[in-house]
């Protein structure tokens, strides 16, 4: 299996820190965010890995190379212009080959990717969606399920949320998914994932995933990791 990391992230909201480096770049403590996206990868058995980059690629190239230091081995595609979150794993159509994970490389997780691939197996639908429930589900995608875990609505960052099961930006997926996406600008969350409803499913979690696309929630994190490191498996 393969893995895809979204990684073209501007990070307006966490300026001044991505001035001079792309969002998944920030440190959680003393090591980008996206260093932790490629462990959890390879600890679930995944090691061919692409990156889909879009501002300043050259620091995350720089930082990775082909990716063997890190035990790994990294695919880069690179966007002239942006292509949206499911545009992007579209321009990375020829690294796909089968099955495959599909997560943000600005969001830190310890979630269970072996659990939540053999939980896609098992449901045998064309994508899973991993999810978790929040106190305040405000700014994220909002999911309703049956009984089951089959989706049955997805709303993006509704303004009145009916539900606090949101969308971690996670994904495993058949390669059939690429037939639904279509060339140029396309989003998981506005088009794609409304597009599917019936024939995808929830994976809902329990571990500790966290969006740091603000200042507040990635010092908040960073303080959390830095009393807990055990918990991360984070070397301080």
């Amino acid at each position: 299996m393969k893995g895809v990391i979204m990684a073209g992230g501007i990070g307006s909201r966490l300026r001044p820190l991505t001035n001079d480096i792309p969002k998944p770049m920030v440190p959680i403590i003393d090591r980008p965010v996206l260093y932790y996206i490629v462990n959890l990868l390879k600890n679930a058995g995944i090691k061919d890995i692409a990156m889909t980059l879009n501002y300043k690629p050259q620091k995350i190239i720089n930082y990775f190379k082909d990716g063997r230091e890190f035990g790994v081995n990294i695919n880069y595609f690179i966007e002239d212009l942006p292509l949206g979150t499911a545009g992007s794993i579209k321009n990375a159509e020829e690294f796909i080959d089968g099955t495959f994970v599909v997560i943000s490389g600005d969001a830190f997780t310890n979630i269970d990717l072996k659990s939540a691939i053999a939980y896609h197996k098992k449901k045998g639908g064309l994508l899973t969606v991993i999810s978790k429930r929040v106190d305040d589900p405000f700014g994220f995608g909002v999911i309703k399920t049956d009984s089951q875990g089959l989706i049955t609505e997805f709303k993006e960052k509704p303004e009145n949320a009916d539900s606090n099961l949101i969308n971690t930006g996670i994904y495993i997926c058949d390669k059939k998914v690429l037939d639904y996406i279509p060339q140029g600008f396309y989003d998981f969350g506005k088009q794609l994932l409304p597009s599917l409803i019936g024939g995808i499913y929830s994976f809902e979690t329990d571990s500790f995933w966290s969006d740091i696309g603000t200042l507040s929630s990635y010092y908040k994190t960073n303080g959390m990791v830095a009393e807990n490191p055990e918990k991360f498996a984070v070397e301080i």
